[in-house]
């Protein structure tokens, strides 16, 4: 992913203004014009990958950020390792910044061709559904990763989708849900991630609007969001500036889910790392800004 820069987040908000002057923006329905329900969260991959906790929330803080998904691997230390005298510090330490523990990003995957793959994946989601109902969570992000070399499409779903039924089971008995990210070669497509979500058939289990340029149509979103809109529980963001340079639509994506009342967050995921905390604060204010321009045009 792009880095943004101060230039290009000054492109992008006097493009903000240029279009908002000059009428250019039109409502995508009479709902699109209410103010969002929906808030600026951040997953650990990339921004905060190696920031520790108290660090994390202390920035999120600072800037407004108001809920995180911590990605499995990073330096913040959320993972189903955690004892259970952890796990309540880690929840305490989350209620006293004010800012939400949304989840956890595991990388569970269920599309391998070999069955004691899928099986330890599965087994893995349980822990991570588990941690997520100890901290007081909403749901386990996963993600399929593509179909096996010469695999069928069609049996690569329906195999997803029973995995995720077995995990959405557990997850809803923990009051809990998981989070399929549109990802992968293939799988990413929306009318594919679709039909994996019909396979599952669990109300527990949704999709993670991941902004992939795959979604696009005629530079549009509305196709591919519209099939997928019933399955919306989560949603990644990554450059803004995109937006501007008319490589992704986010004004229109931000419409796109006010029109569905769409309540949760939308989550900051760009692919820069700030092992330097002040620069690494410095970006998220100016992604804060642009976010807050985007989300009211």
């Amino acid at each position: 992913m792009d880095t943004l820069s101060r230039r290009s987040f000054l492109a992008a908000s006097a493009a903000s203004a240029s279009a908002l002057v000059s009428g250019s923006f039109h409502p995508l329905n009479a709902s699109a014009t209410e103010a969002a329900k929906f808030k600026l969260g951040i997953v650990t991959y990339n921004v905060p990958k190696d920031w520790d906790l108290p660090t994390l929330l202390k920035v999120c803080k600072e800037v407004g950020i108001a809920a995180v998904e911590c990605r499995t691997t990073h330096k913040h230390g959320v993972e189903p390792a955690l004892t259970a005298d952890q796990r309540k510090d880690v929840r305490k330490q989350f209620a006293d910044s004010g800012v939400t523990f949304w989840g956890s990003g595991s990388t569970c995957e269920f599309h391998s061709d070999k069955p004691e793959v899928v099986r330890k994946n599965v087994e893995e989601c349980k822990a991570f559904i588990q941690l997520v109902h100890d901290l007081g969570g909403t749901g386990v992000k996963v993600r399929p990763n593509g179909v096996p070399k010469g695999g069928d499409e069609k049996k690569t779903f329906e195999q997803i989708g029973n995995a995720l039924q077995e995990c959405g089971k557990a997850a809803a008995d923990a009051g809990v849900e998981i989070w399929v990210e549109v990802h992968g070669a293939v799988t990413q497509l929306p009318k594919n991630m679709k039909a994996i979500m019909e396979a599952c058939g669990h109300k527990a289990v949704g999709v993670t609007w991941n902004s992939n340029a795959t979604d696009l149509e005629n530079k549009s979103v509305k196709a591919g969001f519209e099939l997928l809109k019933p399955w919306i529980k989560s949603c990644h963001i990554n450059d803004l500036t995109n937006d501007a340079k008319g490589t992704y639509p986010y004004r229109e994506l931000f419409g796109l889910l006010r029109g569905i009342g769409y309540d949760r967050y939308t989550l900051c995921e760009v692919g820069t790392a700030y092992p330097d905390v002040a620069k690494g604060t410095e970006f998220l204010k100016g992604y804060k800004k642009l976010w807050d321009e985007l989300v009211r045009a």
